[in-house]
């Protein structure tokens, strides 16, 4: 009898363990497939070294997940779990604790874009980066010296030495890290343009043939026309003619100019001045694009020497300076009043 008795005990514990043990599985189960407690897109912020036992209380505390005792029991059934990635995250609603941990452990961080815009000036991709409140700051008091040695670049001047192009980048990364990624591209595409060159170039560097493609950038806006004008340039060098090109005059002159160049400002000597230096100026004029880097060392054939705009935002091209001079009176000296240089403008 007594056996009989102690046996219904046992049996009776048993069925009350199972039923424990059943209803904490359902809540954990129920917890895991329930969304997370947020109403709208939240972003999260992910410490480097952060412990998963302190993610879990930073949960907590941002109301993100109501029960961190059960995101424990979930990091220690799936300790894959656990190796969280530092970073910036979008949070969803509808998500799941678990896939809120797989989401961390994956990296899928928030990345932001800065594009440096073809034909802008250092001057103003500094100041484009100084208002990108989301990047580490670390150019604020630098000189373009100082910047160069931080970069451990060699060269005169910054100007045009990073690829204008659209880069991502996460909360937390430096403008310098930013701008030591855009130069990498710039050499990446500059070397690959410069092995395919006609050697018979008359470019001596790949930093020649960037000051070009600086020029060819603020010519012309028209995909279509850049080979043609970096041909037209050629010509002149091969030629021993002075390029003779208005954006290097304006980049010369710096804050003087104000929107026009007179004569004096054409016969003024700076060392950009390509109306009266010989050659190429000392260094680029701007950022330049793989556009402008692929027609500077791709130039197309052909006897023009002379170009100028229209007024549409094209140009018109010349073998000799009767035609220029007739172009010029044409679209020149009577503008239309719609006119402008460029596409965008």
């Amino acid at each position: 009898m007594l056996k009989r008795r102690l046996l219904l005990g046992v049996g009776v514990l048993l069925v009350l363990l199972l039923v424990v043990a059943a209803t904490f599985w359902s809540r954990y189960q129920r917890f895991l497939n329930a969304p997370i407690s947020i109403a709208e897109p939240q972003l999260l912020q992910v410490d480097k070294g952060i412990y998963f036992s302190a993610l879990i209380n930073k949960l907590e505390d941002e109301h993100i997940v109501e029960q961190g005792a059960w995101l424990r029991l979930l990091g220690r059934l799936e300790p894959e779990l656990t190796k969280i990635r530092a970073g910036e995250y979008e949070l969803r609603p509808g998500i799941n604790p678990r896939e809120l941990l797989q989401l961390l452990v994956a990296g899928d961080t928030v990345r932001y874009r800065f594009t440096i815009v073809e034909g802008t000036t250092f001057g103003e991709v500094r100041k484009a980066l100084a208002k990108e409140t989301r990047l580490k700051q670390e150019l604020d008091g630098m000189s373009d010296e100082q910047l160069l040695d931080a970069l451990e670049l060699e060269a005169a001047s910054p100007e045009g030495l990073f690829l204008a192009e659209t880069y991502q980048f996460e909360r937390g990364m430096s403008d310098l890290e930013l701008l030591q990624r855009a130069h990498r591209e710039l050499e990446a595409r500059l070397n690959a343009a410069w092995a395919k060159r006609d050697p018979e170039l008359p470019l001596k560097s790949t930093y020649e043939a960037l000051i070009l493609a600086s020029i060819i950038e603020k010519e012309t806006a028209l995909a279509v026309e850049r080979p043609q004008i970096a041909g037209v340039f050629i010509r002149r060098l091969r030629k021993g003619m002075r390029l003779q090109t208005d954006p290097t005059v304006i980049y010369g002159m710096g804050d003087k100019y104000r929107g026009n160049i007179t004569r004096r400002d054409l016969q003024a000597p700076t060392p950009y001045n390509t109306y009266v230096i010989d050659g190429l100026p000392p260094t680029p004029i701007a950022a330049v694009g793989p556009e402008a880097i692929a027609a500077a060392l791709a130039p197309a054939p052909g006897k023009a020497l002379y170009f100028v705009a229209k007024g549409d935002g094209s140009h018109q091209f010349s073998a000799t300076l009767a035609e220029h001079n007739a172009a010029v009176a044409r679209y020149q000296l009577s503008r239309r009043s719609d006119y402008r240089s460029s596409p965008g403008q």
